[in-house]
This record gives structure tokens, C-alpha cells and sequence, in this order.
């Protein structure tokens, strides 16, 4: 039993068959140069976008000064847990539904 299905395009060896071959004949300068042009319209942007970003200049661009210190302290989601009593005072507060 066969995995790939057989076509009448390929051989047993699934190599192609002199169908195929012939068959192809007719596109074969189309796609060379069809894939020719992709290749050129994909290295000229590529060029075009290295060229271009070399170009840019950050000199005028003034850096501000490091922060001596931080104006708050960063937030991490996770609370610092307290004595018992803070904790227990907390739950108090919180209304119920």
C-alpha cells in the first residue's frame, strides 16, 4: 500500500516521467523569469530599506539626563504580606456581598 497516492506524472521512484516533462516545457522560461523578477523586486526593497535606514541621523536628538531616583517604585502585582492583624483588618474592611 502506498502512502502518497500514485500520479501518472511520476514514476514508481516517484521520479518524473517524460509527461511531466513535456508538459512543464512550455512554462519554463516564463517561470525562470517570473522568479528572476521576484528575486530583483525583493532584493532592490531590501537594499532600498538598508539604504535608507543608514541614512538616518540621531546626533540632533537631545538625551535626557539618568533619573537620580525613581519616582515610584515599580509595581509587581504582589502584595507585601503583613502581620496577621493587618491582614485580618483588611478583611475586615473589605464590604461583602
Amino acid at each position: 500500500m502506498a502512502i502518497i497516492p500514485r500520479s501518472t506524472y511520476y514514476d514508481k521512484h516517484y521520479r518524473q516521467t517524460a509527461a511531466l516533462i513535456r508538459a512543464r516545457q512550455p512554462y519554463l522560461v516564463r517561470n525562470i523569469f517570473t522568479g528572476l523578477g521576484l528575486c530583483g523586486f525583493v532584493i532592490g526593497v531590501y537594499s532600498w530599506t538598508i539604504n535608507a535606514v543608514a541614512q538616518d541621523d540621531f546626533s540632533d536628538v537631545p538625551i535626557p539626563d539618568a533619573p537620580t531616583q525613581a519616582l515610584h517604585p515599580p509595581r509587581t502585582g504582589v502584595e507585601k504580606a503583613g502581620s496577621e492583624a493587618e491582614l485580618n483588618q483588611r478583611r475586615d474592611e473589605t464590604p461583602t456581598r
